[in-house]
This record gives C-alpha cells, sequence and structure tokens, in this order.
C-alpha cells in the first residue's frame, strides 16, 4: 500500500489550503497554472502570483451575469485582472456584498480565446471548500517543479479530474444507541468519505424493516435553524416534525446531512442572508454570489441509505426534485409524505420563492 495520498485525498488537501488562502496548482493536458481562492489571498501572495504572469480571475456566469461581464466559456467567465488591481478589488468583484452600493465594478474584460479547463477546476474545487466561486490564475512553467520547490500541493487533472464529480464513497465510522425526546428510542450512526471531508449522520428511529418502503427524510444541515430557532426558514419544524412522526410510526430514518444552505456552506449562507436584507430573495441572493439555485448532492442520501441497506422509502420532503434524484440513484420511492409545517409571517416569502423557483409543493 503506498504511503503518498491518492488523487481524491489530495483533492481534499487542496480544499484545505485553498481555506487558508494557499494557492495549489493545477495541470492538465500539458498546461499548469497557480490558482487560488479570491476571498481570502492575500496582497503579499497576490503579488508572489502576479510575479508569474498576468492573472485572471474566473467567476461563474452566474456571477458574471450580475457583473454584466461577458461568459465566453458558457459556465464562467475569465476576467483579466488589471494591471495594479489589489486584493480588495478581486474581493469586491467576488463578493456581492457592497455591489448596490458600487454597482460599477467594471468594465471588465473578459477573454475569449485559451482553454478554460483549469479555470473550470478550480471554481470547483472552491464551491466544494465552501467558499466563493471565484479563482485567481496564472499559468505557469515547469508547474511541478515550482511546486515542488515551494511546497505546494499539485493536483494533475487528468488523473484527479474524474474525482472532483465522483459518487461519494461513504464509510460506517461509528454508531451507538441515542434516546430522543421527539423520536423515542433511536441510534446514531456517522458516516465519513473516502476523501475525510465532512461526516454526514442517519438517525434511526426504532427498527426500520429494509424490507420495506423505510419513512425517510433527508434533511440538509440548518444551524440556524436546527440548533437557534430561526424564524427565516422552515428547517427546524421540519427536523422535528419528522422526528416526532417516525417515532408514532415506532420506525424511520432520519439522514441528516452536513450541506448548510442548500450546500454552498453557513458563511455564504449568512452572505445570502445579508443579500435578503437587501431586497433579494433566495435564489437571486444564491446567483449574485455566484451559485446555482441548489448545489446540494444527494447521492450522499442515496449512498448511506444504500450502506444501511435500504433500497425503497417512504420519502418526507415537499420538494419533488428531491424524489426524482432518489430514484435516479437507484432508490425506489414508493410515497412523498408532505412536510408543510413552519410557516411564520417572518419566512413568508422564503416559502412563496421555494414554491414558485423551486417547485416546492407547499
Amino acid at each position: 500500500m503506498p504511503l503518498g495520498p491518492s488523487p481524491t485525498e489530495l483533492l481534499n488537501r487542496a480544499r484545505a489550503d485553498l481555506r487558508m488562502g494557499v494557492p495549489v496548482l493545477l495541470c492538465a493536458g500539458g498546461r499548469a497554472a497557480l490558482a487560488a481562492a479570491a476571498e481570502n489571498l492575500s496582497s503579499e501572495r497576490q503579488a508572489a502570483l502576479a510575479a508569474e504572469g498576468p492573472l485572471v480571475l474566473a467567476i461563474t456566469a452566474r456571477r458574471a451575469e450580475t457583473l454584466k461581464a461577458r461568459a465566453y466559456d458558457g459556465d464562467l467567465a475569465r476576467v483579466a485582472v488589471p494591471a495594479g488591481a489589489g486584493a480588495d478589488w478581486l474581493r469586491n468583484v467576488a463578493d456581492p456584498a457592497d455591489d448596490l452600493d458600487m454597482p460599477m465594478k467594471g468594465p471588465l474584460a473578459t477573454l475569449r480565446d485559451g482553454e478554460a479547463g483549469l479555470a473550470r477546476a478550480a471554481l470547483a474545487l472552491a464551491k466544494s471548500a465552501r467558499l466563493l466561486p471565484a479563482a485567481v490564475l496564472v499559468d505557469v512553467a515547469e508547474g511541478p517543479a515550482l511546486a515542488a520547490a515551494r511546497g505546494l500541493t499539485a493536483i494533475d487533472l487528468d488523473t484527479a479530474g474524474p474525482a472532483l464529480s465522483a459518487d461519494p464513497a461513504l464509510h460506517p465510522v461509528a454508531a451507538a444507541r441515542l434516546p430522543m425526546a421527539a423520536a423515542g428510542a433511536g441510534r446514531l450512526h456517522v458516516f465519513r468519505p473516502g476523501d475525510g471531508g465532512e461526516e454526514h449522520y442517519a438517525i434511526l428511529v426504532g427498527r426500520p424493516d429494509p424490507g420495506g418502503a423505510v419513512l425517510t427524510r433527508l434533511h440538509s444541515a440548518c444551524f440556524t435553524g436546527d440548533v437557534l430557532g430561526s424564524l427565516k426558514c422552515d428547517c427546524g419544524a421540519q427536523l422535528d416534525a419528522a422526528l416526532r412522526q417516525m417515532g408514532a410510526e415506532g420506525a424511520g430514518v432520519l439522514l441528516y446531512l452536513n450541506q448548510e444552505g442548500r450546500g454552498i456552506g453557513l458563511a455564504n449562507k449568512m452572505r445570502a442572508y445579508r443579500l435578503q436584507d437587501q431586497g433579494f430573495d433566495t435564489v437571486e441572493a444564491n446567483h449574485r454570489l455566484g451559485f446555482e439555485d441548489d448545489e446540494r448532492d444527494f447521492r450522499i442520501g442515496a449512498a448511506i441509505l444504500k450502506e444501511l441497506g435500504i433500497g425503497a422509502v417512504r420519502l418526507m420532503t415537499n420538494n419533488p426534485a428531491k424524489v426524482a434524484m432518489m430514484r435516479a440513484q437507484g432508490i425506489a420511492v414508493a410515497e412523498r409524505v408532505p412536510l408543510a409545517v413552519g410557516a411564520t409571517d417572518q419566512n413568508a416569502a422564503y416559502l412563496a420563492t421555494k414554491a414558485a423557483k423551486s417547485g416546492h409543493l407547499l
């Protein structure tokens, strides 16, 4: 067994580096570029990157649309960083916090020619690291030698690229009995991804029969709603109602997936909340940040169900798309069980947006 990290493990190391503001080297097809997350790149490291050549800021097409920048690459735009632009300029383009105060951040010159694969990979890494989807890149020669000399993580995308979108490999870590106020007797199972990323949990209420259609809820973590009782969403009420119904029926499975804010992470969710305070709805806020409506990976839930030996569910959800995603992953959905609870005056607009723009049945 080799001692060195696998391509999948290297990707997770790269995510950690980006979160710390450390550049990584991306290589593919004979090209190499240093890439760093725009939101936490220091002035000193930006200067070091600029010494290697012209800088490019990769942003998603969603963010480019807000900035009136042309996305010649379809799903992203490569913005030429002006000479003399500092780290504050990069953050202002990446983060929409002050868009209304500074509506004219351009004109931004975007690149039409050249290959965008390294920029696309850098954005995917930033997203999966729960950072703003904006990355600074500079092409470099002798990339592997440079990375080795500077101690930087190097990713060969020809080898590791498929792992960015591969099905999640989850492994059971530990399980123990857990009596719960809402559901009675239960058992908590912890699952860990093979790349060392965030863990996810399965709460088994009673004794679910894997041979039948198990009452199941896929619940995405919501710190604000589940823990703090936020009135801006219905998440905490849905969590409590799902556990209580499972307890009443005597069996069920609640999957608690660490995909806060529809998969964008708590920090970005708070950025979205700040935009909502400016008058944007949930979907508009996500788009202005550079994200899609929903960045969650429901393959994780399907993988855990399969690990538990469950192939058919009665799915507690108001989201028909979640039903379709489970079926696409080989999980039979025998019934959609509505979970319409938690409406408040404070979340009325949020729920209306879920119904109008995300197709939720409320």
